[in-house]
């Protein structure tokens, strides 16, 4: 035992665990008790300086990590499991799903859309599109889907020039000082144009390549995306490390005739879940310009929302895609661990880590998703990819949604509440029951995986962070890797045993649940305070707070999407979370949409800053 360490936690075997939902005394929940104040500012700075400083620096972290708990749980922990050190299934782990349309390997990504789109409800065809185009201000708020572009395209209603054109002013005016929105770190119009008058060209010809041609979408700027470089929120990454082709996921978009809109912004190095960059500008967030967008791929989250794209790419570490698209009444997906490549994507963070979507609506999830997914690996490595038919989601029967009741109601009053109602919303609607579980040992699974995407990003980014100048670096993702730096292979090894015993966890809830389901956040977006502007900020009891029910996506590699329920009483999203079986991206999405149906769209607000790219403005 350490010097600042408290009595270790001592691990009876993950089989003697009560999975039950009324678990035994001992097995019981642990709502994070942070222990670290705000510092934004000038005392950002000295934290930083007396981190970096040796001896003091070590002194001031051992604290830190003792008051956290880090030590009694994860470092000193006595676990009788082995490690495990990837979070892969195999096509094993697969159960058969419902109501879906088999995709043979060998399909083209555009073949593979058109799949989706056959699948998904028609309720807004052509005609209803160009009606709806031709209402005038007043008409009631929606966000315009992949096919509502692909129709007002197909009908010449619009171009995708056109359209382009109007994304172009609309970053220039949210990227100017009135407003001030953060959203992207670069856009070339020349390229974006070029893109658009190529699809143009290619719908005069009336030979679109796929529903999503001509349709704009942003790339995080942690995914390479020809012509610009990759910077992942920094300084200095982008000239360190040279973008010389397109990630794959950006290469299966562009196949499908999509325009890559520019990068969008993140928190630098994706060391944050706030959305500030004191590089590039922090997300604000289209619901209230005084709010965090989330992080980090928040100027994804924030694009989609602010109806400058219907599609964004993202990349999820720990809630990094689903976080943001929560704050910004979006929906967020991370698949299965290897459904999606992870070519092209900064190596941050090796074993929980990958690129996710944010979209405007669950069809536009599902149509980004079928164009991405990765078919290239060998059969028995994973199962067939399966796409779900929207058309049949109201006639799948005895759908069961395990319900951990003191993590699911550890949220803000009016995230409880309306999460729960959504909840009622299902079983009313599609009669879809909650079972009570028990999820244990979630606070450990929080620090286990802060330690093993510390440990991995400090080791990915070591061969640059050795030879550079600390100046280049936010002061909050100095403090950051200062943290970071600290963990020991004790603390790794010790992690991957505690990832091995919420693997079989979560393997056993499924044997009798089809999802666990959660609010996507505890808090909906806090106040952007000025004194972060240039600093960063750390705010660890937010932080903790966002990234409550995310974890189990990235340190386990389970799919997981979120999908906006509703408003809490200040106007901000709130987002409902399901977390699937591994390979079960086609009942997540099912999930999703039944969830956006009983909700009803017509009850979107309209953002304070958004931006109608096919009317006329």
């Amino acid at each position: 035992m350490g010097l600042f360490s408290s009595p270790a936690k001592v691990y009876k075997p993950a089989a003697e665990v009560d999975l039950g939902p009324h678990s035994v005394a001992g097995e019981h929940y642990i709502s994070p008790n942070v222990k670290a104040p705000r510092v934004a500012g000038l005392l950002v700075k000295m934290l930083a300086w007396v981190l970096e400083t040796p001896v003091l620096g070590w002194i001031v972290l051992s604290v830190l990590k003792r008051d956290n708990l880090v030590y009694k749980l994860v470092s000193d922990a006595e676990i009788p499991e082995p490690p495990l050190f990837t979070a892969t299934h195999t096509w094993q782990a697969a159960m058969p799903e419902k109501n879906v349309s088999v995709t043979e390997a060998g399909v083209s990504p555009a073949e593979r859309v058109q799949v989706a789109v056959a699948g998904i409800p028609a309720d807004m065809e052509p005609a209803a599109t160009a009606a709806a185009l031709a209402d005038g201000p007043s008409s009631s708020f929606r966000r315009w889907t992949v096919r509502d572009f692909h129709s007002a395209y197909s009908s010449g209603q619009t171009t995708p020039v056109m359209v382009a054109r109007r994304f172009l002013a609309a970053v220039e005016e949210c990227s100017g000082p009135d407003r001030n929105m953060g959203l992207f770190i670069s856009c070339d119009p020349g390229d974006v144009l070029r893109q658009a008058q190529e699809s143009t060209r290619r719908y005069q010809q009336g030979a679109p390549l796929s529903a999503m041609d001509g349709v704009l979408v942003a790339v995080k700027d942690e995914i390479d995306c020809l012509p610009y470089p990759t910077t992942g929120g920094t300084r200095w990454l982008g000239s360190a490390r040279r973008c010389v082709a397109d990630a794959a996921c950006v290469a299966q978009l562009r196949a499908c005739g999509a325009v890559m809109a520019g990068k969008a912004n993140m928190h630098e190095l994706g060391a944050g879940t706030s959305g500030i960059n004191p590089h590039h500008g922090s997300t604000r967030n289209p619901y209230n310009v005084g709010r965090v967008s989330g992080g980090s791929s928040g100027g994804s989250a924030a694009a989609v929302c602010a109806g400058l794209c219907p599609v964004a790419l993202g990349a999820d570490g720990g809630g990094s895609v689903r976080m943001p698209a929560a704050l910004c009444g979006v929906v967020g997906f991370k698949p299965t661990a290897g459904r999606l490549s992870n070519s092209g994507l900064l190596p941050l963070n090796w074993t929980v880590g990958m690129p996710g979507i944010l979209a405007a609506t669950v069809e536009d999830t599902l149509i980004a998703y079928a164009a991405i997914a990765d078919q290239s690996k060998p059969s028995p490595l994973q199962p067939e990819l399966n796409l779900p038919l929207l058309t049949s989601t109201r006639s799948i029967p005895n759908i069961r949604l395990a319900k951990y009741a003191k993590w699911f109601d550890d949220s803000s009053e009016d995230i409880r509440s309306l999460c729960g109602k959504a909840l009622q919303m299902l079983r009313t609607h599609y009669g879809w029951e909650s079972v009570e579980v028990t999820v244990p040992e979630i606070e450990e699974m929080r620090l286990a995986h802060y330690v093993t995407m510390g440990s991995e990003c400090t080791a990915s980014l070591a061969k640059y962070l050795n030879n550079m100048d600390r100046s280049e670096i936010g002061w909050d993702v100095r403090i950051a890797l200062s943290a970071y730096g600290s963990f020991s292979s004790r603390d790794y090894l010790n992690s991957q045993r505690l990832r091995c015993r919420q693997m079989y966890f979560h393997e056993k809830i499924f044997e009798t649940a089809d999802a666990i389901v959660t609010p996507m956040t505890g808090v909906t977006a806090y106040a952007l305070q000025d004194d972060a502007l240039s600093t960063g900020e750390l705010d660890y009891i937010n932080g903790a707070a966002l990234v409550r029910y995310s974890i189990a996506g990235n340190f386990l590699g389970l799919p997981a999407i979120t999908v906006p329920v509703g408003y809490d009483r200040e106007g901000l999203p709130v987002g409902l979370q399901f977390i699937g079986r591994p390979w079960s991206e086609a009942t997540l999405l099912h999930l999703a949409y039944a969830m956006q149906e009983s909700c009803g769209k017509e009850h979107c607000k309209k953002p304070k800053v958004h931006y109608d790219l096919l009317k006329k403005q």
